[in-house]
């Protein structure tokens, strides 16, 4: 009887907050959530045929430039993964991810480079709004398609795909903002999500003011800038898994290559991106597979390009607009837990670039080839050799380089990190 009567009593002080229980025995004790750390270390040697002053000026015309070695873009210079012909120390990756309290995540994902170091990501998540809801809010990469949201060290190759490169540059959609997901109670994966975000992608997207705040050159806008929107849905037959999505975003466009040493320009206008990709992975057996990837991206730009001179005034403004669209394709082959190799082809499919209403010639063929093979000592270290020939590069004379490059990449990480995503 004085059992039943005091287990009684403890229910009540649960449910009506009574102080019967010790503090130590009612309140969330977060000490219990060590973050987990982990450190990735990202080296390489690089053998191009082009020599790292010359290959800093490559370009895809109509499309992009200054996707090979070191740039300067304003006050920033940037060193792409690889830059430099020999060793390249490309980066030192800290993570740092834990449970908050009964409601939220956090992760952290910092960059250390020889340029500095900066926040990658850093975001909080929750699942506790329910009804197959997840909101994240901080920095982090976009949904956006299937590659984006990937970090560099689990990329198949050493390099981004042509057209991501080329579109969005090496960091991707990588933004301030917040993302609302729903996954449907189906029997198969369906989700779709929501992202609105601050805007300062580097190739396609932006807000800021271009040019002195007191006479600007494109007077920029306050606030959110790039909103995206996407379903993705994955189904198994049998040991084959079949991944699928489509992903929209629009936004505003300020891109300001006014610091170039050639040709300096700047642009302001609209930018609207689409993606499709399709993902195939057949299990082969416990530790073998194929997986074939593939996205489709075409790029929509609306806007005015100022033509400036050395000191930054607007030679001329005509209006641009360009549709751009490529896509990658490839096939990685896991034979066991040690060895991988694989092939993809990257192009450019469609380039039609508009200067006032006139159509401005562009070339054709712009393909890369790129085959790789790796070895894995452990899950933690990896250790690949890849090949790619580049058909998609001209020179500042509008002339066709083709770049062959070999690259020995060496990926190791010690300490805790969480699984990745399929």
């Amino acid at each position: 009887m004085k059992k039943t009567l005091l287990s009684s009593v403890v229910c009540a002080a649960l449910v009506y907050g009574a102080d019967v229980l010790p503090m130590e025995k009612r309140t969330f004790d977060q000490s219990k959530f060590i973050p987990d750390i982990s450190l990735i270390m990202d080296a390489s040697f690089v053998d191009r045929s082009i020599k790292d002053d010359e290959v800093a000026h490559l370009e895809v015309p109509g499309v992009a430039h200054g996707l090979l070695g070191s740039h300067s873009h304003g006050d920033d210079n940037h060193a792409t993964y690889n830059a430099q012909n020999g060793f390249n120390l490309n980066y030192a990756e800290l993570v740092l991810s834990s449970s908050v309290d009964p409601f939220f995540t956090m992760d952290g994902i910092f960059h250390f480079s020889e340029n500095g170091v900066e926040i990658e990501e850093l975001f909080f998540t929750s699942n506790a709004l329910g009804y197959g809801t997840r909101l994240k809010g901080g920095k982090f990469n976009s949904n956006f398609g299937y590659l984006n949201e990937q970090h560099h060290h689990v990329w198949d190759f050493a390099d981004m795909p042509l057209v991501y490169d080329a579109f969005l540059g090496m960091h991707g959609i990588n933004e301030i903002g917040a993302q609302l997901q729903w996954t449907a109670p189906t029997p198969f994966y369906l989700m779709a999500g929501l992202e609105v975000l601050q805007g300062e992608n580097e190739q396609s997207f932006g807000h800021e003011t271009i040019g002195d705040v007191e006479d600007p050159i494109a007077e920029g806008d306050d606030g959110v800038s790039l909103y995206v929107g996407y379903v993705k849905a994955s189904h198994d037959i049998g040991d084959t898994t079949l991944l699928g999505g489509i992903s929209y975003a629009q936004g505003e466009s300020r891109i300001d290559h006014g610091a170039d040493e050639e040709n300096p320009h700047a642009f302001s206008g609209d930018a609207k991106l689409w993606g499709a990709d399709f993902v195939v992975l057949y299990q082969l057996s416990s530790y073998s597979s194929i997986k074939w990837q593939s996205e489709y991206l075409q790029r929509e730009l609306d806007g005015i390009q100022y033509n400036l001179d050395a000191t930054g005034a607007v030679l001329s403004s005509p209006t641009m607009f360009k549709e751009q669209s490529g896509l990658y394709s490839q096939l990685v082959y896991t034979h066991d837990k040690n060895w991988r190799m694989g092939a993809r082809y990257d192009t450019i499919l469609q380039n039609d670039v508009k200067n006032n209403s006139i159509m401005v010639e562009q070339p054709n063929g712009l393909d890369r080839y790129t085959a790789m093979v790796e070895y894995h000592t452990s899950e933690f270290a990896r250790f690949r050799l890849q090949y790619s020939r580049d058909n998609a590069m001209f020179n500042e004379d509008g002339q066709r380089e083709k770049l062959d490059t070999i690259i020995l990449q060496a990926n190791i990480s010690i300490g805790a990190h969480a699984a990745h995503s399929f």
